[in-house]
C-alpha cells in the first residue's frame, strides 16, 4: 500500500525546548495508524508539527509534496484535517454555522449543502440539533461536531487528537464506530492520538509508540498489542 504521509527525521521545538527527536513514520493511503505514549511523550506535538503549528526540522511529505515550511492554511488546502484535543468548536455558533464555516472557501453553495447532508448521515444527532449553539451540546455531541466539521473539508487525511477524552464509554464506542465507517466508506486515512490504547489498537492497523519524543516501537497493531511492555504500560494486564 502506497504511503500518503511520510515523516522522516522529524524534530520539533517550543522556543528553545526540543520535543521531538528524529521521529519517523508512514501513513498508508486509506489506512488507520495510531500514536501511543504517555502524557508528554510528544503525540500532540507530532500532529501540530504536521500542520506546521510548531517549529520543525526534518522531512514531511504528503501525497509526494514536501510540506515542511508550508503555511498551515496551505496544508489544510491539501486536504489534511486536524481535530484538536478539546474539540475546538465555535461555542457561540450553531451546529449549522460550525459546519458551514469549515467550507467557507468553497463557492458552490449547493455542493456545500450536499456535503453537510452527507456528514449528517454519519452524525444524525447533529442534524437534530442543527440550529442549537455548539456550546450547549453535550461533550460527545461536541466531539461529533468537531469530526463532522473536519469532514466538510473532504479530507484525504484526518489527524485526531484524543477523541475519547472526557467522554462516557458508550459515546466513545459510538464515535470509534463512526470513525471506522468514515475510513471504510470515504477512504479517509486517519492518524489517531489516543490515551485509550486498547480502543486505538482495535481501530488501527499500525501503531507507533512514543517515549520522550522518540519512536521506541512500531508494527502492526496486533503485534504491538501483544508486546509485554505495551500490555503492562498501556493495556493494564
Amino acid at each position: 500500500m502506497a504511503s500518503l504521509l511520510e515523516v522522516k527525521g522529524l524534530k520539533a521545538f517550543y522556543g528553545q525546548t526540543q520535543s521531538l527527536y528524529d521521529v519517523g513514520f508512514d501513513i498508508p493511503e486509506g489506512g488507520i495508524t495510531t500514536l501511543l505514549g504517555a502524557n508528554g511523550a510528544g503525540k500532540t506535538t507530532t500532529l501540530r508539527a504536521i500542520c506546521n503549528m510548531v517549529r520543525t526540522e526534518g522531512a514531511i511529505r504528503f501525497a509526494g509534496k514536501d510540506v515542511i515550511g508550508m503555511a498551515t492554511e496551505e496544508i489544510v488546502r491539501l486536504r489534511i484535517a486536524h481535530v484538536p484535543e478539546g474539540r475546538g468548536t465555535f461555542t457561540t455558533m450553531t451546529v449549522d454555522e460550525n459546519l458551514r464555516i469549515a467550507a467557507y472557501t468553497r463557492r458552490d453553495k449547493a455542493a456545500v449543502a450536499a456535503e453537510r447532508d452527507r456528514v449528517f448521515g454519519y452524525f444524525p444527532r447533529l442534524k437534530e440539533r442543527i440550529q442549537q449553539q455548539a456550546g450547549t451540546l453535550s461533550g460527545g455531541e461536541q466531539q461529533m461536531l468537531a469530526i463532522a466539521r473536519a469532514l466538510m473539508l473532504k479530507p484525504r487525511l484526518m489527524l485526531l487528537d484524543e477523541p475519547s477524552f472526557g467522554l462516557a464509554p458508550l459515546i466513545v464506542v459510538e464515535i470509534f464506530r463512526i470513525l471506522r465507517r468514515i475510513n471504510e466508506e470515504e477512504k479517509v486515512s486517519i492518524l489517531l492520538v489516543e490515551q485509550n490504547a486498547a480502543l486505538a489498537l482495535d481501530l488501527a492497523t499500525h501503531a507507533y509508540v512514543l517515549e520522550t519524543g522518540r519512536v521506541v516501537m512500531s508494527g502492526p497493531s496486533e503485534v504491538v498489542k501483544n508486546d509485554e511492555n505495551v500490555r503492562k504500560s498501556y493495556l493494564g494486564y
